[in-house]
């Protein structure tokens, strides 16, 4: 199953809104294309990628006018590319190359991580010692294909139309060693430079914070340039990354972030904090 990205969920919301609009039930929609049920529900769910002859055909029947019929077929043709992270398909979880998908395409991105400094952020070294002391024990050759993809995911922050990445870290995180003493000051070194990028804030959750609404978990919300893109949220559990899009469960996780805000840090003080946690090593 391909990855649900932003354009395939645009695709499969706008389809419903053309078929409610129309008047239609999915039953009787997809009797107009001799199709089922569960085949445009997968199509308006965005599980199922739909090909741009039947979005033509679906949205002809639903009276849809040409100019918005264009623009779907377009989306659905556009949605059927394939991005940079699928020749890693084999290496990552199902999950987590649809939540790469999503990311690839979030005009604002925030981050809140209590254990290890944001992914996003990380040096080469700082992830190879991550995936070196992770559950899983990795050969040299799988660490090095991760650590690629890891870098891949970076590339848009320094890009010409950059997302927005608000990152929050919690102090514990900064403490913790990965790697060795090197690997640290370059990590560290690498946070304060970053957050030196006019489309990057870094702040931190001070240990003196106590115990807040993050330490249980990371967390990411992933915000998009169209609007009718719903906000979507990814939470990491033992049983691993979950993408939530549900509106009572993305409203849950962006309060969780706002508090989290709340109790870090000013971007400047967190700076003044990862310098003297430098000065300090």
């Amino acid at each position: 199953m391909a990855p649900k990205t932003a354009r395939a969920r645009r695709l499969g919301i706008a389809l419903r809104q053309f078929r409610e609009a129309a008047g239609l039930t999915l039953e009787s929609a997809a009797d107009e294309i001799n199709s089922t049920r569960s085949t445009l529900s997968r199509y308006e769910n965005a599980q199922t990628l739909i090909s741009p002859a039947t979005v033509r055909a679906l949205l002809t029947s639903y009276g849809v006018e040409a100019e918005e019929v264009a623009a779907a077929v377009q989306l659905a043709k556009d949605a059927r590319k394939p991005g940079w992270w699928v020749s890693y398909s084999y290496l990552l979880a199902p999950g987590t190359i649809d939540f790469i998908a999503l990311e690839a395409e979030a005009t604002a991105i925030a981050n809140f991580e209590p254990s290890v400094v944001p992914g996003l952020l990380q040096t080469a070294d700082y992830i190879r010692g991550v995936m070196r002391g992770g559950p899983h024990t990795l050969g040299d050759e799988l660490v090095e294909q991760r650590v690629k993809v890891r870098l891949d995911r970076q590339q848009r922050l320094t890009a010409d139309t950059p997302p927005i990445l608000d990152a929050i870290i919690d102090e514990g995180a900064l403490l913790r060693p990965v790697g060795d003493e090197s690997v640290m000051d370059g990590q560290l070194r690498h946070l304060v430079k970053m957050a030196e990028l006019p489309n990057i804030t870094v702040q931190v959750i001070p240990l003196s914070a106590g115990y807040h609404r993050g330490t249980r978990g990371s967390l990411h919300i992933l915000e998009f340039a169209d609007p009718e893109d719903p906000i979507i949220a990814s939470v990491e559990t033992v049983a691993g990354q979950m993408i939530l899009d549900r509106a009572g469960e993305t409203r849950t996780c962006t309060k969780i972030m706002e508090h989290l805000r709340s109790v870090a840090l000013s971007p400047a003080d967190s700076r003044a904090m990862l310098l003297s946690v430098l000065k300090g090593r």
